[in-house]
């Protein structure tokens, strides 16, 4: 009796739910004309590095950037778009260009006036390195691979606060986005997983949803990238909305196996839509667009598909 009701119970979940059957992706590498200066779109402000000690994550400090667009006005709350690792997000002769990115593109009215805030990790020093250049500060993995909500509150209470004395910023979810790529991505996601009220869209290029951050020996063990699937699966629909991108030949090491990891998330994303209409739940439903390629674990094919992905997580508005 329980091996029936089993296979009726799996059978009832495969007809209920298929997975998404996406194929592979080889996007144009090198810098298309939304990385480059166009002519007819305003020059807005790239400002910084500024240096910033944090109290929330004690024994830090910090650099970061801010963009902003030309057509920022004081009266009007501009959106957010939080980009970490804002050492490469910045670069300028990187593949990302994020600024020049968001330059042409809110140009060109295919997103909203949006001031772009650049952060590096921490590191623990009095004062940020000079001779790090584009490399990763020594508390990355602590901050970025941590499933706790303390970077969210480090943002929410300290960096934004900052900010914000000087620019009028949106407390608007839906025109608050935030994004990164590798372990920046999986930070993303989880201040968004923990302060959707503050954070309705992710930018998430091959993301590290593995164990980095995981510690079962700690009392209580703390969670690893690699349990969101399952929490994804089991607790109430947060309103995000997400751009999802992995490579096939992605990682594959002690920690785990990136691409699969990535389609994990994805599957749970979508079990968690299906099971929600099932039942006829009401509220929110995670969106998710979804691009895999054939890349490795680099920022090219995330600077390849920064300009899709931001017309398309804005294209709700």
């Amino acid at each position: 009796m329980r091996t029936a009701l089993s296979f009726i119970c799996i059978l009832f979940v495969t007809t209920s739910f298929e997975a998404r059957n996406l194929e592979i992706r080889t996007p144009s590498e090198g810098l298309s004309q939304d990385h480059l200066p166009q002519e007819g779109i305003p020059k807005g402000e790239f400002l910084g590095p500024f240096e910033f000690h944090s109290k929330i994550i004690e024994g830090t400090v910090r650099r970061y950037w801010l963009f902003v667009p030309a057509q920022y006005e004081a009266s009007t709350p501009a959106g957010v778009l939080v980009f970490h690792d804002g050492q490469r997000a910045t670069h300028p002769e990187g593949v990302l260009r994020v600024p020049q990115v968001m330059e042409n593109l809110i140009g060109k009215g295919e997103m909203p006036v949006t001031i772009g805030i650049f952060i590096t990790p921490g590191n623990l020093s009095e004062h940020y390195p000079d001779d790090l250049g584009w490399g990763n500060p020594n508390h990355r993995a602590p901050e970025y691979d941590a499933m706790d909500d303390r970077y969210s509150r480090f943002l929410l209470d300290e960096m934004l606060p900052e900010v914000g004395k000087s620019y009028n910023l949106s407390e608007d979810p839906d025109l608050r986005c935030i994004g990164g790529t590798s372990s920046g991505a999986i930070c993303a996601f989880t201040v968004a997983w923990y302060r959707p009220d503050a954070f309705g869209k992710v930018l998430s290029f091959i993301g590290s949803y593995v164990s980095i951050g995981f510690r079962p020996n700690e009392n209580p063990p703390r969670l690893g990238g690699q349990d969101y699937p399952a929490l994804i699966r089991r607790e109430p629909i947060r309103p995000i909305r997400m751009f999802l991108q992995d490579g096939h030949q992605d990682l594959d090491n002690e920690w785990g196996n990136w691409f699969l990891a990535n389609q994990q998330m994805l599957a749970a994303l979508d079990y968690a839509n299906a099971k929600a209409d099932r039942r006829g739940i009401e509220g929110p439903r995670y969106e998710v667009e979804a691009v895999w390629t054939d890349g490795v674990h680099n920022d090219d094919h995330a600077g390849a598909l920064l300009p899709e992905a931001l017309r398309w997580i804005y294209s709700d508005l």
